[in-house]
């Protein structure tokens, strides 16, 4: 049976493997609105809150025979400025440098290029998945059977005006705070060093050090899934701690407008030196990883559960809970993305056996099949 996607259907479930059961939900694949496309198996499975794009065996399949040369070159006829690159090896664009290839990978060069792309992949009815720096994605070993379009290098603007900063949203958080540093603007500290881009930090509200995204965002341009442009205040956008309703309505975040206060250039570079000597200190940083694993369960710190789980320095492969912060997952060298996901199913799982607490993953997983999940 095929399918026409108008809108998310979900419906609730209970996962069981052996005698422990988890809950979950499934979502039918929103980008899929070709009637030729069989979303019978397309989902997005949820655990503990955050999303993971999957596709089973007989949409993988499926997604190969219409990805064709007439769906290139009309792809490539709406991408002139910007880059269309088949076979893409995604370890090359994701911090944790894991990730097998993207059967098509676009990095548009203007906004129009984002929208035409986004409606190519949908007539045509290929899944597709937008990034920005990659610094918070575990790609499967497979790779991404249809389209990634990626928000990066032709998206670094950062314009200063007054108190008001309007960064596009491929631009580096690091260099957004730069920014406001050298135009004597206080409030965007805490971002220093996170390695993430604009658009992906408006998308989870990342923080750090008692500060996050929504405590400066104005507002954000983004693009709907009609093809529409829209700007939307921080409460619009529905931020609290790593949450926004922008993946659950599928927006693109193309920029966002930071309202800052007017600071003391020198006591400002003070605390991003503080927070830099902090994280060298305290984090993994000689290691790839994307960032803090884990989302911090309420009344508790993820790293320390972890470490009084005795789950310190936990090896899989090339995975590893960093011996130097428990809350971080690090590739010691050539961990594959199926190592790190049972490294972090295992946490999970003990955890919750020996605190009876959840821990909820902070980092997305692209590209896994649903057996793949499950298991």
């Amino acid at each position: 049976m095929f399918w026409e996607i108008t809108k998310i259907l979900a419906f609730f479930g209970t996962l069981s493997k052996g005698s422990e059961k988890a809950p979950f939900y499934f979502v039918f694949f929103p980008h899929c609105t070709s009637p030729r496309f069989r979303v019978s198996y397309s989902m997005y499975l949820n655990i503990g809150c955050n999303y993971i794009v999957v596709l089973s065996v007989l949409d993988r399949r499926y997604i190969g025979d219409i990805m064709n040369k007439e769906f290139l070159q009309n792809l490539r006829e709406q991408i002139k400025a910007g880059t269309v690159t088949e076979q893409e090896p995604m370890n090359k664009h994701t911090s944790f440098a894991i990730g097998g290839p993207a059967d098509v990978f676009v990095q548009p060069a203007t906004r129009e290029e984002i929208r035409s792309a986004v409606y190519c992949a949908k007539e045509a009815g290929i899944p597709f998945f937008v990034m920005g720096n990659g610094s918070n994605l575990l790609v499967s070993d497979e790779g991404f059977r249809g389209m990634i379009i990626q928000i990066g290098k032709n998206f670094q603007a950062i314009s200063v005006k007054d108190t008001v900063i309007e960064v596009q949203a491929g631009a580096l958080l690091s260099r957004t705070a730069r920014a406001a540093w050298n135009a004597g603007l206080t409030g965007f500290e805490f971002a220093a060093g996170i390695p993430g881009s604009v658009g992906g930090a408006v998308a989870m509200n990342a923080g750090a050090y008692g500060g996050e995204v929504k405590d400066v965002l104005l507002d954000a341009e983004v693009l709907t899934q009609e093809g529409e442009f829209l700007t939307l205040t921080g409460e619009e956008l529905d931020l609290s701690y790593r949450h926004s309703c922008i993946f659950e309505k599928n927006y693109v975040v193309l920029s966002a407008r930071f309202s800052f206060e007017k600071g003391e250039s020198d006591k400002i570079k003070a605390r991003m030196d503080e927070l830099a000597k902090a994280r060298r200190e305290k984090q993994p940083l000689e290691f790839p990883s994307a960032g803090s694993t884990f989302k911090r369960p309420e009344g508790y710190f993820a790293g320390k559960l972890i470490q009084d789980a005795g789950l310190k320095g936990y090896t899989v492969g090339g995975a590893q809970v960093s011996e130097k912060h428990s809350g971080f997952v690090v590739n010691r060298g050539g961990a594959t993305a199926e190592e790190v996901a049972f490294l972090i199913k295992q946490v999970q799982k003990k955890v919750m056996k020996q605190f009876n607490v959840m821990m909820q993953p902070e980092v997305r997983f692209v590209g896994f099949a649903d057996t793949e999940v499950r298991e």
